[in-house]
């Protein structure tokens, strides 16, 4: 006789992003599937099970759960306890256990499913055109999770009491609606509505058909989403187009585009196999994809530009407007520039009516504000610019378990960051920090994640600028609970945030060039070279030299002050002779603002250096939007490829390197006065800026024996030259980390305060 079967009894533990991504079913399936008893729950640290039945079967089901898990879930530890047996037949999904300070990884909203819109756009199918259609693989999750676990009553979906048939989906475990926390149907869930800006709303047997005809006759739209408002127009109507940008009060800055699939896509962009899959991923981000010449988005929708960012329906209600449209439409935040992106009904109509002529509304509410994310592929990898709707909350992986840590972020494109057990938590975009909007959307959301992640801070950590409101923020909060303060300097946290990122623990050269960052010795840096790690600290090894900023603030908004100071103060005076365009009168008070010191700080900014070629190019003297020139002056440069720089020298100062700059402003000058293109400078700048990283890096590896380079700052999201300097990098043997999930601008600088106040306390 064969030897009996043994069975046992086996307890898992499983915690990562297995919450909202049908996991529960999954598991409840793959028990039936293998003849094992026990049950499964959510806790607010991740899942529960309990399985019981032949050792084999047990065996393949650990295995599958790995395996085969969900394909939005992501596994972060996973523990397996043999424990007694109890004999008890039947499997089931017990009720949700909430553990005190416990908590777990909350899933990114996602991008509805190809099932879901099949079932809109069937019209047998009962949710046939229902805007608010989704199941366990797709559909808001952290924009309507208030608590967790995450169950129907923990969630913004609490008071839509399911119908009959939504409730037997639900309890179905063959249905791919079973156990989806936000399901519903036009019965009973969310109602979708047209009103104009007094509130009124419109009669219509269509809402979203007469939606698409109000945008098709070059209306605007304000759309209320997943995790806030959207501004919608024809993007293929130029009136449309710049009576959107009059009213947002965005005179140039590009807009993305929406789409419904990534076959219309390409009637727009050249898109690669990776921006492809950058498109159509769950996270359903806008990319920056190259600009065919073909395309019939007018112009006004991306000025001078030759990316256009680009997005796929991710909505039922997006779909359900595009293909009633058949246009492509542009989709940009529902605010005025420099706002927070608007959620409540209420809020909109008060803050949109000026922008807005009518308002698609729904009363399905928004715990928390999510913007679009904004990504590119770059150098063999996807290059996050915005962090917003299909990548927050996830977390980076630290080494760093002992304190929890609140960092404030920056002034600009402000972050925040949650450090706690390895998990550091970088919010969502939240924009800039110098209005009053801007500071509620910052509490509101920090709260939230104070709150999901059962926090409670030991440490905080802060930018040193005296001046910044984040800086206020965190000297308020750690006076009052009195915790321990840690202020780090802004170029030391892009550092730290990109060898975090990429979990090195090791000293590197680190390479941080920007627009804006207080010094430690209280002039403004941005081009910045760097020795040492997260744990050993960082020491200031080169720069670019230092030059007058005549105005501060002023020159940043019209490059061609900063111009003008370059060449007068490298120059000297007989450079002033090339300003022909500028007024006598405005060029001797910012020769005199130079002459006296008068609001003039001093900046060693890559950024500005950027600014002063691209006005003394005539390419932008006025700038209307943060890296304008910047941009303006990659994109003149177009495909042209050669391999001439201008002059530039390193001089030893005081045991720093001095990049010296007068060869290279001497060199344009000299370029435009022979006749030579801008598009030709453009292209022998960025090679003299890559060549200017490469020279400097090779001097501080000579002295300090460092072979490995981390690039941050928002001037290496300059395609042309970030690609240069790894490849020159790397063609000298160096070894090259970036960021990747995470901005390399300022929404990065969060994550870096956080764990160089974990490490040692500060810089």
């Amino acid at each position: 006789m064969p030897a009996p079967k043994q069975t046992k009894r086996f307890a898992f533990a499983v915690s990562g992003i297995v919450q909202g991504v049908g996991f529960r079913p999954f598991v409840y399936q793959l028990a039936a599937k293998h003849g094992l008893n026990g049950w499964v729950r959510n806790t607010s640290a991740g899942v529960e099970i309990e399985a019981e039945g032949i050792e084999q079967a047990l065996d393949s089901f650990s295995k599958e759960l790995i395996s085969l898990s969900p394909p939005q879930s992501v596994i972060k530890t996973f523990k397996q306890t043999e424990i007694p047996m109890t004999g008890k037949e039947g499997f089931t999904i017990k009720p949700s256990q909430s553990l005190s300070g416990r908590f777990q990884l909350v899933s990114p909203d996602i991008a509805t499913c190809t099932q879901c819109q099949n079932d809109i756009l069937d019209p047998r199918n009962r949710r046939y055109r229902y805007p608010f259609t989704n199941c366990t693989n797709c559909g808001p999750r952290f924009t309507i999770i208030e608590d967790i676990p995450y169950d129907r009553p923990l969630t913004t979906m609490k008071d839509f009491e399911m119908c009959p048939a939504c409730q037997a989906e639900y309890d179905n475990p063959l249905d791919r609606r079973f156990h989806a926390q936000p399901n519903a149907c036009p019965v009973c869930g969310p109602r979708l509505w047209l009103a104009d800006k007094t509130r009124k709303e419109l009669e219509s047997a269509d809402t979203i058909a007469e939606a698409a005809k109000l945008l098709k006759d070059g209306r605007i739209l304000a759309i209320r989403g997943l995790g806030g408002f959207l501004l919608a127009a024809d993007a293929t109507n130029p009136p449309a187009v710049n009576t959107l940008r009059r009213r947002k009060h965005r005179p140039s800055k590009p807009f993305a585009v929406m789409l419904p699939d990534i076959a219309e896509a390409r009637k727009h962009c050249f898109i690669s196999a990776e921006e492809e899959k950058l498109l159509i991923s769950p996270a359903a981000p806008i990319v920056l994809c190259k600009w065919n010449g073909e395309s019939p988005v007018c112009p006004e929708t991306a000025p001078k530009q030759n990316y256009l960012g680009i997005m796929l329906a991710y909505t039922p209600i997006h779909h359900l407007l595009l293909k009633e449209t058949g246009k492509p439409l542009i989709m940009t935040s529902g605010n005025l520039s420099e706002e927070p992106i608007a959620k409540d009904n209420d809020e909109a109509l008060k803050r949109l009516g000026n922008i807005a002529d009518y308002f698609l509304l729904h009363n399905r509410p928004i715990y928390s504000r999510y913007d679009d994310s904004v990504v590119m592929y770059e150098a063999g990898a996807k290059r996050v610019i915005r962090r917003g709707r299909g990548y927050a909350p996830y977390p980076v992986q630290t080494s760093f378990t002992d304190k929890e840590i609140l960092a404030f972020g920056p002034q600009e494109k402000n972050t925040f960051c949650l450090l706690k057990d390895g998990y550091a938590f970088v919010s969502q975009h939240i924009g800039d920090m110098q209005n009053p909007e801007t500071l509620d959307s910052f509490e509101e959301t920090l709260s939230v994640y104070l709150k999901l992640f059962r926090l409670t801070p030991q440490i905080m950590a802060s930018d040193l600028h005296p001046g910044y409101i984040t800086t206020a923020l965190a000297e308020a909060r750690s006076a009052s609970l009195d915790i321990p303060l840690v202020k780090v300097q802004h170029h030391h946290a892009h550092i730290a945030s990109c060898l975090a990122e990429n979990n090195c623990d090791n000293e590197v050269i680190g390479v941080a060039l920007d627009g804006t960052g207080y010094g430690l010795d209280g002039h403004i840096w941005g081009g910045e070279f760097f020795c040492g790690g997260i744990k050993q600290g960082l020491s200031r090894q080169a720069h670019l030299e230092y030059l007058p900023l005549p105005g501060g603030e002023a020159a940043i908004k019209k490059p061609y002050r900063t111009a003008v100071s370059y060449v007068y103060t490298l120059l000297g005076e007989e450079g002033l002779n090339f300003f022909k365009d500028i007024e006598p009168e405005e060029l001797d008070i910012i020769k005199t603002q130079l002459d006296r010191k008068l609001n003039s700080p001093l900046t060693s900014s890559a950024g500005r250096l950027f600014d002063a070629v691209a006005a003394l190019c005539g390419i932008c003297q006025v700038a209307n939007y943060d890296s304008q020139p910047a941009i303006e002056l990659e994109t003149e440069a177009g495909d042209t490829e050669f391999a001439q720089c201008y002059p530039f020298e390193l001089d030893l100062d005081k045991g720093i390197y001095l990049i010296r700059l007068k060869g290279i402003i001497q060199g344009v000058l000299s370029d435009l006065s022979s006749g030579k293109t801008a598009a030709y400078i453009s292209v022998k700048f960025h090679n003299t800026v890559s060549q200017i990283v490469l020279d400097t890096c090779l001097r501080l590896s000579a002295q300090s024996g460092l072979t490995k380079v981390a690039l941050s700052g928002g001037v290496f999201q300059n395609r042309r030259l970030f690609r240069q300097v790894i490849k020159k990098l790397e063609a000298e043997g160096f070894e090259v980390i970036t960021h990747k999930e995470i901005p390399s601008n300022d929404g990065c600088i969060s994550l870096g305060q956080a764990v160089i106040a974990a490490s040692q306390g500060g810089i």
